[in-house]
């Protein structure tokens, strides 16, 4: 059997812009790891742990926007997780929710010894299930000039395909018999007809009808509300609601996981005050138009009060792919991009209207409980000890420019939206795994983008997300832009602040599973510097020589307990509730 078919695929993918391929090392999938090797213009790594590669594939997609390729052997490796009889990747699922685009290539055997106890088999196939955009299986045998036309035309689909919106994973399984490597066959001059297959896609644009079909829909409500859930940075969408939101006077709900922090009116700290605040103040706040964009959205609050207190109409921006109900009330998918739909209906300042009067008047009762909250929480900051909460707000305000914030799952992304950015913050993008929110492959994908720039890249993360992935360090590869904060409570302590698990007897032992770990000795192992910080009035100093750019791979820990965590969020939810008590 001659493979020169097979290295077409390294040849589609150079020239159709992809250059990050990720490697997990096999015998079975030796043809497709030579392909990619010996193509000139790729860059190629090699990652031994299959899950936590497939989650640094993930990270250098989110950071360049162009697929990764995963390639992996076959059998239980295929299913990127170290889980046995499991079908489904963590990072294949989180790339899908995400919409994150990746391109994976496990090899397999030929279908014949499918389940016949040969050596590393499982039925592959569609093995991703629904979290695939699509599975592929390229023919197993590669000789005859149909199955090289075959070859070319599904690599070419399956990238394609990964990119277009929403963007996802796709998989293509590849049957490979043996010999596997090059001195073990004979190499025939088979000709190969390198085609690349190019789809050109313009984002869908509201006709001038639907557009003002929807400006008089709007012109009967006065309490617009926007909220934007996770989203990429995306500058020229920061200046479109800017606009927007200043011209017809609109609050915005912005998290911090949705990168609009630059826009100086948006309300981030909604999380905090809608959960202490009273049933006629969320009344009040109720909107008669709810406009959404963007995916995953972190405060639980926050969708108990849209959920609780309905629009009457919600309208979703979103250009293609299916739209979620999140705060069941969906009444209108608007498909169109988010910068177009800002541009129809920001460009003009609303009319001094009665109507618009209430609309003003809406906009500043999230405007005062904004401003309060925010005052509320800069005076609790001021006085609190060295906490969790505390170091995620100064590492926040001390973020090196133009670098990337990571935020892992869990307690890690909720101290970040309490705290927020200050709008002035223009060049810190921020990226967490909310499509899945699971805390396995945090880590791993900040490295994938540590791997794939030269930006700091700084992830605050708890302890059980740090351990539990530190295989992301398990490779031959420098990481002079990654820095760690790690916040170290010995356990998953966010099960004390989970209603109804907390006052378990079993919750210690079997919710909250406290670990002794801390991460002096696996800094040592991998060659990072450890810094522990025990003490407030030496944060600025640690600060500073976290930040220094001086091509080490920084620790950043702070160690405390569950409990203590719990009650320094217990105290700030009694200091902003007194504001509701007066």
């Amino acid at each position: 059997m001659s493979f020169a078919s097979i290295n077409q695929i390294a040849f589609i993918c150079r020239n159709k812009n992809i250059s990050d391929i990720i490697i997990c090392p096999g015998s079975r999938c030796a043809p497709l790891t030579l392909a990619f090797t010996r193509q000139p213009g790729l860059s190629v790594r090699t990652f031994s742990d299959e899950r936590s590669a497939a989650f640094i594939a993930l990270g250098m997609a989110q950071h360049t926007g162009r697929p990764s390729v995963l390639v992996c052997t076959s059998g239980t490796a295929a299913e990127l997780t170290q889980a046995i009889g499991r079908v489904d990747s963590p990072a294949v699922a989180e790339a899908y929710f995400s919409q994150v685009p990746l391109l994976v290539f496990t090899a397999d055997r030929p279908r014949e010894w499918i389940g016949q106890y040969d050596g590393q088999t499982i039925f592959q196939p569609a093995i991703y299930g629904l979290h695939a955009k699509k599975s592929f299986e390229l023919p197993q045998e590669y000789d005859h000039t149909d199955d090289m036309w075959a070859i070319n035309r599904i690599v070419n689909e399956a990238i394609n395909l990964a990119m277009e919106e929403p963007r996802g994973p796709v998989h293509v399984n590849v049957p490979l018999r043996e010999p596997l490597y090059p001195g073990q066959r004979p190499e025939t001059a088979a000709e190969v007809r390198n085609r690349i297959i190019e789809t050109i896609t313009a984002p869908p644009e509201l006709t001038a009808g639907e557009a003002e079909k929807l400006s008089g829909s709007w012109d009967r409500y006065h309490n617009v509300l926007m909220l934007a859930g996770q989203f990429d940075f995306d500058q020229e969408l920061v200046r479109r609601v800017e606009d927007l939101c200043r011209n017809r006077h609109i609050p915005l709900i912005a998290e911090v996981t949705g990168n609009l922090h630059n826009v100086a009116s948006s309300m981030r700290n909604a999380d905090a005050f809608l959960g202490c605040a009273s049933p006629d103040l969320k009344r009040s706040l109720q909107p008669d138009l709810l406009i959404t964009f963007g995916r995953n959205v972190v405060s639980k609050h926050l969708k108990q009060f849209l959920r609780q207190h309905p629009a009457k109409e919600h309208w979703h921006i979103q250009p293609a792919g299916a739209v979620a109900d999140t705060f069941q009330q969906l009444t209108k998918v608007i498909r169109t991009t988010p910068v177009h739909f800002m541009d129809l209906f920001g460009g003009r300042p609303a009319q001094e209207t009665f109507e618009n009067q209430k609309q003003q008047n809406y906009f500043k009762l999230w405007e005062i409980e904004e401003r309060r909250t925010r005052g509320a929480l800069s005076s609790f900051l001021e006085n609190a000890g060295l906490g969790e909460l505390s170091l995620v707000h100064e590492v926040m305000n001390a973020l090196p420019s133009r670098g990337n914030l990571h935020l892992a799952n869990s307690l890690s992304v909720r101290y970040a939206n309490y705290v927020g950015l200050s709008p002035d913050r223009t060049d810190v993008k921020v990226y967490a795994n909310r499509g899945t929110s699971g805390i396995d492959g945090c880590t791993s994908t900040a490295v994938g983008h540590a791997l794939s720039g030269p930006e700091m890249n700084v992830l605050i993360t708890g302890d059980v997300a740090f351990f539990y992935d530190r295989n992301a360090f398990w490779h031959n590869y420098e990481l002079p832009n990654l820095r760690i904060v790690l916040l170290n409570n010995h356990g998953g302590a966010i099960f004390k602040m989970v209603e109804g698990a907390e006052d378990l007897p079993e919750s210690d032992a079997y919710f909250v599973t406290e670990q002794k770990l801390n991460a002096k000795k696996l800094c040592e192992e991998f060659g990072f510097e450890h810094i522990r910080l025990d003490n407030k009035r030496k944060m600025v100093n640690a600060l500073r020589n976290f930040f220094d750019n001086d091509k080490a791979v920084k620790v950043l820990e702070l160690e405390n307990t569950a409990t203590a965590a719990k009650s320094v969020l217990d105290d700030l939810k009694q200091h902003l509730k007194k504001r509701y008590e007066l």
